[in-house]
């Protein structure tokens, strides 16, 4: 990762970067709400819902350089969670392009959409 990480990464990026063998280079956060997670998710994200994320926030991210990956329904919620983080340090923040509703049509038809 550079400084010049861009914003947002689209889902079928974010599907090649799971694929990729060895150990994760980056950590997915889904921040939707509690009951849209409980609908579907992508494997291995961490749900921290953007209603809470002010308060969420210096718990659960500590380390300004790890690369967050995060996703909403349609990537607007991600996208401020995205730009929240980044003007908190975190340059390497992205919102997933689309949400989970884009990864359901890109990459994952078996993602049940709501």
């Amino acid at each position: 990762m550079t400084p010049e990480t861009p914003l947002e990464i689209g889902p079928t990026d974010v599907s090649s970067l799971l694929k990729r063998p060895g150990a994760r280079t980056f950590r997915l956060i889904d921040c939707r709400e509690e009951s849209e997670w409980q609908i579907c998710h992508l494997p291995g994200a961490q749900l921290v819902p953007l209603s809470r994320f002010g308060e969420l926030v210096p718990q659960v991210f500590t380390d300004t350089q790890e690369h967050l990956i995060i996703y909403c329904h349609h990537g607007m919620r991600s996208l401020r969670a995205t730009q929240f983080l980044r003007q908190h340090g975190f340059v390497h923040a992205q919102s997933m392009h689309g949400g989970i509703d884009a990864w359901s049509d890109m990459v994952d038809p078996a993602t049940p959409r709501y």
